[in-house]
């Protein structure tokens, strides 16, 4: 049924596409748009077009292929290294404001995904790392219906292994504020990007500092499941179709430095540095500026609130910098007043 279903919500992604496109239409205003990517780009970054002007409001119904360039259908549509959808065009937004990106739906599309069998350098003793052999690639099933993925291995003692799915996107961003305004798409940083944070699910709300007006916001890399910290170098990697709508807040309203996450539970404020100290230490400051400006706290009362709930988690080990999450349970805050 899964299947079914899927393939039809393809099929109307591609009649409403090829209608849109029939217009000669580089920018839609509707609330609801429907775009089926053709173009699939390897950085963050502003010195490429366009391919869709959306406005604050906005919901776009769209698709991204996995990690190695391969989409649902398993064809080959770009080189490996995280190719993204997009980027998107945000009207009004301007350099210091921030992007609310709710996500809508985050589905898999595809019954199979790929990782690599090996450890990030990272994750173990030099001593360890050293007795592992080249990485090699292992494909996994995805039991979409059920809700396991399960090695396709012949492997002795993974025989009956499963774990519960759990889809989400590695890369979200927008273009970064650097020398020349790009960076390949396996970074991250204060723009967002290959963030790797396994909360970035199905309705969870994304925010995110502009630093370009249009912002040129990208999504891609999605995952079926990941660990905490990638430390095989790749997660489940595979393909999926992606609902999400943008709300665009101003400056005036809202800026922020890095990153913030938000869902149902929680509050998470997002760190990305070289060394995992610094990122917490980012991550840490984000979360209580969250508060400070919510809930109207002092420096001192943060101490309080903070000390005794607040929780960490470490997204991403394996890439050239360090992510790590400082997060607070809205439950702990439902005392306070906002």
């Amino acid at each position: 049924m899964a299947l079914f279903v899927n393939s039809c919500f393809c099929l109307f992604l591609i009649l409403v596409s090829q209608l849109a496109r029939s217009q000669n239409s580089n920018s839609i205003n509707n609330h609801r748009i429907i775009f089926v990517p053709d173009t699939f780009y390897n950085s963050f970054s502003i010195n490429v077009p366009p391919v869709l002007t959306i406005n604050s409001g906005d919901t776009v119904y769209t698709e991204t292929i996995d990690a190695f360039g391969k989409d649902k259908n398993g064809v080959k549509r770009k080189r490996g290294g995280n190719p993204l959808t997009g980027p998107f065009y945000i009207a009004s937004a301007k350099p210091g404001d921030v992007l609310t990106i709710t996500l809508i739906r985050t589905s898999l599309n595809r019954s199979y995904a790929y990782t690599t069998e090996t450890f990030a350098s990272r994750s173990l003793p030099k001593a360890i790392i050293r007795q592992m052999p080249a990485g090699r690639i292992v494909k996994w099933n995805l039991d979409i219906r059920n809700g396991f993925a399960s090695p396709d291995s012949a492997a002795e003692h993974l025989r009956n292994f499963k774990v519960p799915l759990h889809p989400f996107l590695g890369c979200i961003g927008v273009a970064p504020n650097n020398k020349k305004n790009t960076i390949l798409s396996f970074f991250q940083g204060n723009f967002g990007g290959n963030l790797d944070f396994k909360a970035i699910k199905q309705h969870a709300v994304v925010y995110l500092p502009v630093w370009h007006e249009g912002a040129f916001f990208y999504i891609g890399d999605a995952h079926a499941v990941q660990g905490d910290g990638e430390i095989g170098g790749n997660a489940l990697e595979t393909s999926m179709d992606v609902a999400f709508t943008i709300m665009l807040i101003k400056k005036e309203i809202l800026t922020l430095n890095y990153p913030r996450v938000e869902d149902s539970t929680h509050l998470m404020a997002i760190g990305v540095a070289k060394e995992i100290e610094d990122a917490l230490k980012i991550a840490t400051a984000g979360l209580l500026e969250w508060l400070q400006h919510d809930y109207h706290l002092s420096l001192i009362e943060s101490t309080q609130v903070m000390s005794t709930a607040i929780e960490y988690d470490i997204a991403e080990i394996a890439d050239p910098e360090i992510v790590v999450v400082a997060k607070i349970k809205k439950e702990i805050l439902s005392g306070l007043k906002k």
